[in-house]
């Protein structure tokens, strides 16, 4: 058997003209050891060794900072940017936000009924300062149930009249909720036909609910303006189960009920006191009249309150930027409001912002002056009329003082 020296390995392949080749050190190995060709630490390849370095940089066999291999620290690593990832934070949500706006506006402006044409009302007064917004309340049983009806004691009436009127005005010397009687004597002039186009009447001595009834918000419109020579900018109309759903998505309205009362044709059946209505209980408060010996003028007093309150309730941070509230809100409002054709969400807020005002102290909330009756219907006050028009058309602070 061949005498094998340890220690020592096979001599390399002869190179070119059979000289020998020496073998490349290796680093790493016992610098004592003597490798039998003259030199020292040449390290032993034990023929395995290929090149291959097999794992994760630095956690290999023979890999820099692993056994066998140099030792060194780890590169370190970066720091995050605080700065950049809340500003990429920010940035994202503020584009959320906008998108989400973006597409609330046209989903709730979609659902706004645009259906009043106010250029086709006729002889019309010039337009004044500030803006002139009419805010009906109708009877309309529109898409309501006989269980509907029944529940919030509406009747089964046919067609539909206006139950309530205002002018509210929006200014710069304070904000102006006026009022105006159903039972109010009125002419009804001359108009255009809503659906005809035929000019029409005059009808002369009427109450002031029978123009709705005639020929719908046109010719509301067109009496308002002939009888007090105001120009109205703006109408919004809301029938009776969209009143009663608002007020069940905001979640009740509270009021403070100075006295007891009960109506049997309303529904209305309340104590003294403050209590948050639902909506059946609000549209009991707002169209009771015959608790009040059949004034017209108490109710009307009711219908500000509670609307301003309404507003007061709504217009808040806390439904506005909370979509929980804010959806249901506009969902059970927007397609039951009937407003004009150039009335955009924009306005509505605004008219709802003003409301809201009124009932802080930031505004006026009267009834149109009264000095008698005839034949049942209530009689404005013609100086005091005239009186609060020019200060409304002026945009100046109301003085005059209502019923």
């Amino acid at each position: 058997m061949p005498h094998v020296q340890r220690g020592r390995t096979p001599r390399p392949p002869a190179g070119p003209g059979g000289r020998q080749v020496p073998q490349q050190p290796s680093y790493g190995q016992d610098p004592g050891y003597d490798d039998g060709y003259g030199g020292q630490g040449g390290g032993y390849d034990s023929g395995y060794n290929t090149g291959q370095v097999y794992g994760s940089p630095g956690g290999g066999h023979g890999g820099p900072g692993g056994p066998g291999g140099p030792a060194g620290p780890r590169p370190a690593r970066p720091a995050p940017n605080w700065g950049r990832r809340i500003k990429f934070g920010v940035l994202t949500l503020v584009v959320v936000v906008l998108v989400a706006g973006v597409g609330t506006y046209f989903w709730a402006g979609s659902k706004l009924r645009k259906e009043v044409d106010l250029s086709k009302v006729i002889d019309r007064p010039e337009t004044g300062e500030g803006t002139n917004y009419l805010i009906v309340g109708s009877d309309s049983r529109e898409g309501m149930s006989d269980e509907d009806k029944k529940r919030l004691h509406t009747g089964s009436a046919e067609g539909k009249r206006t139950d309530s009127m205002m002018i509210l005005h929006v200014g710069d010397n304070g904000n102006t909720m006026v009022s105006l009687p159903r039972d109010s004597n009125v002419t009804i002039p001359k108009f255009r036909g809503s659906e005809s186009g035929q000019i029409k009447g005059p009808y002369g001595a009427n109450k002031l609910n029978a123009a709705y009834a005639m020929d719908g918000p046109q010719l509301l419109v067109r009496t308002i303006e002939y009888n007090t020579g105001l120009h109205i900018d703006h109408y919004a109309e809301i029938g009776f189960d969209g009143f009663a759903s608002i007020v069940d998505a905001v979640g009740g309205v509270e009021m403070d009920i100075p006295k007891a009362f009960k109506d049997v044709k309303s529904g209305a059946d309340f104590k003294s006191g403050k209590q948050t209505l639902d909506g059946e209980q609000a549209l009991a408060f707002v169209r009771t009249r015959y608790a009040f010996a059949g004034s017209d003028l108490d109710r009307t007093k009711n219908q500000q309150k509670f609307l301003s309150a309404l507003a007061s309730q709504t217009a808040t941070p806390s439904t506005v930027l909370n979509p929980f509230k804010l959806y249901p809100v506009m969902g059970a409002g927007l397609d039951t409001v009937i407003v004009d054709k150039d009335m955009g969400l924009f306005g509505l807020a605004k008219m709802f912002w003003a409301m809201k005002g009124i009932t802080s102290g930031d505004g006026t909330s009267m009834n149109m002056p009264i000095s008698g009756s005839t034949g049942g219907n209530l009689v404005w006050d013609e100086a005091k009329k005239k009186q609060l028009v020019d200060e409304l058309k002026n945009d100046e602070k109301v003085t005059v003082t209502g019923n």
